[in-house]
């Protein structure tokens, strides 16, 4: 049995593959934020869906990396992970981008 600050590869890799699956989430939220910032009227809704993307976007980023640490930590460790909430924030701010999407078409 490997030592405990040994990781067994197949936690490392999958923890990996998560973090950039988060990666990748917020290139897409930037994309989406450009396209609006590009492709869109100036007007103060589409305004604050761009902006609302790009946070979007940081949530992803930075939570991504947090949670992609605190699993590595615990893997390293020899313990449970650690409850995210990175999952929660992200998906809130998915929903409130919906919504200002859908506020900015009826404005």
């Amino acid at each position: 049995m490997a030592a405990p600050d040994v990781p067994d590869v197949r936690f490392s890799l999958a923890n990996e593959r998560t973090f950039l699956a988060y990666e990748r989430t917020a290139v897409g939220l930037v994309a989406a934020a450009l396209a609006v910032f590009h492709l869109l009227d100036a007007s103060w809704p589409q305004r604050l869906l761009g902006v609302l993307l790009v946070a979007s976007a940081l949530v992803a980023a930075g939570g991504g990396w947090l949670r992609y640490r605190q699993a590595d930590r615990a893997i390293r460790e020899g313990r449970d992970f650690p409850a995210g909430t990175t999952v929660h924030v992200l998906a809130a701010a998915v929903v409130v981008v919906i919504v200002a999407a859908g506020l900015s078409v009826l404005v």
